[in-house]
């Protein structure tokens, strides 16, 4: 610190500026050295508690509970590395590429924090400060549900390593006709349940005197004529005739978090007496038996929404073509790549990739007619177990003309340790086949024809 004293004669003069230079340079060779080390109630709480606790907890998906201290710290050095390799929390989404509400993302200083922790033998800190653990619900909505339905009977799931398939009815009966303004499903049985597909089934006045007839759950195969399973369940009119179907009212897949819009934004009308019907309940394939009882909750709304939503699915099962055609040669990584051409302006609310086992990358974009890409989403590394429905902080505006592309890579080797042949086979689609062992490709989107301002509106909640 000699070159602050520059000639004799200016020490004096410069002396108070050398002072001061010394506090701030002490001050900070402190806080450098001396930085505050992170204890569970000082740090690591909160970080555990937002970003691991929703899943690691009684009767959710993670495998340890993290609510206590001692569950937690008995448990430092495997969230250190976890978190390091980037294993966990899950959110698959790349965040370099597009950004979405609800992020699961660890910044650079909590995960730093995480190491510091475990290495120094995660400290308690000030036991007098332990932060409560924060009040969880089994739902994602955190609010008083208006109405809760539960599937009638617990289905049973032979453990046969066999896929099940179910269609389940959940009837209601209301005081009056109302708006659904959310819904959200809670599957019974997490580990098990793949994916459901959910439909509103609402009676018009006087044309259904019991909205219980028939059966309550009916296991499907790919053979079944779905005439025969309605009437099984009891869907028709009191006359014979089937009443309306509102159609994907509520999805579910593994990782999915309920998405709720602002008012005015999506939702439902509702009437007086109908059900929800429960499509595609598929079970994934298991050694071990188990049973599942879902439930379904529905928030009303006061008013009709002004805006109803609307969702495209491309690629399996949905509006545009598979190219090539999705058959995956065995001891090979394949690409295939899936495509529309937008007729109108929109603003995009949600996306949801959706592959199996084989799935190794996944990326949605739009082109706009100028020849602009716009990223949408992007999943270096697929992992069958999280599969969000991803929403956008703000709608991602898609000019009219623009084409909305999704591509697909699937590894169908022996690297592959999801591959759930050895050695490999051919897999692809099958039919209109769901099971987990087949193979899907969808680009799920779900939108509003464009009004100006839509780039203004916040989504985050």
């Amino acid at each position: 610190m000699i070159f602050f004293i520059k000639e004799k004669q200016n020490f004096k003069k410069g002396f108070p500026v050398f002072l001061c230079f010394l506090f701030v340079l002490v001050v900070f060779l402190s806080s450098c050295n001396n930085s505050e080390q992170p204890t569970f109630t000082n740090r690591i709480a909160s970080i555990v508690y937002k970003n691991c606790t929703p899943c690691h907890r009684s009767g959710e998906a993670g495998g340890y509970s993290f609510v206590t201290y001692e569950e937690i710290s008995k448990h430092a050095d495997l969230i250190a590395a976890v978190t390091k390799d980037g294993y966990m929390p899950p959110w698959p989404a790349d965040t370099a590429y597009s950004r979405f509400c609800d992020e699961f993302v660890l910044t650079q200083s909590e995960l730093q924090a995480l190491q510091l922790w475990a290495e120094s033998g995660a400290p308690l800190g000030d036991e007098n400060n332990i932060p409560k653990s924060p009040e969880f619900f089994v739902d994602s909505i955190h609010e008083k549900p208006d109405l809760i339905l539960k599937m009638t009977k617990s289905f049973f799931i032979k453990g046969d390593n066999a896929d099940k398939f179910m269609i389940a009815k959940l009837p209601y009966e209301i005081a009056h006709d109302t708006f659904i303004r959310a819904i959200e499903f809670v599957p019974g049985n997490r580990k098990l349940l793949h994916h459901m597909n959910g439909h509103l089934v609402s009676y018009p006045e006087g044309k259904k005197k019991n909205v219980s007839d028939g059966e309550h759950l009916v296991e499907m195969n790919m053979d079944t004529d779905q005439i025969l399973i309605y009437q099984r369940l009891g869907l028709q009119n009191d006359d014979g005739t089937f009443p309306a179907l509102t159609p994907s009212v509520i999805n579910y897949l593994p990782g999915v978090i309920s998405t709720v819009y602002p008012e005015g934004i999506g939702g439902y009308r509702m009437s007086k007496k109908g059900a929800f019907l429960l499509k595609d309940l598929h079970y994934g394939p298991t050694p071990v038996s188990d049973s599942d009882q879902s439930v379904i909750k529905v928030y009303f709304g006061n008013k009709p929404p002004k805006r109803p939503t609307n969702e495209l699915i491309l690629g399996t099962l949905g509006v545009s073509e598979v190219l090539p055609p999705l058959q995956i040669p065995p001891d090979e990584v394949s690409s295939f790549s899936t495509e529309i051409t937008t007729t109108e302006k929109i603003s995009l609310l949600t996306v949801n990739p959706h592959l199996h086992l084989l799935g190794k990358s996944f990326k949605g974009y739009a082109i706009k007619p100028n020849g602009d890409t716009i990223p949408l989403v992007r999943i270096n590394k697929w992992d069958f177990r999280w599969q969000y429905f991803y929403t956008y902080k703000k709608p991602v505006i898609i000019p009219k003309g623009s084409r909305i592309c999704a591509e697909a890579v699937f590894d169908n080797t022996t690297s592959n340790p999801n591959n759930p042949f050895s050695p490999p086979r051919q897999v692809g689609e099958r039919n209109t086949s769901m099971r987990t062992t087949d193979e899907m490709f969808q680009f799920i989107i779900t939108f509003l024809p464009y009004r100006r301002g839509d780039e203004n509106i916040s989504l985050e909640h």
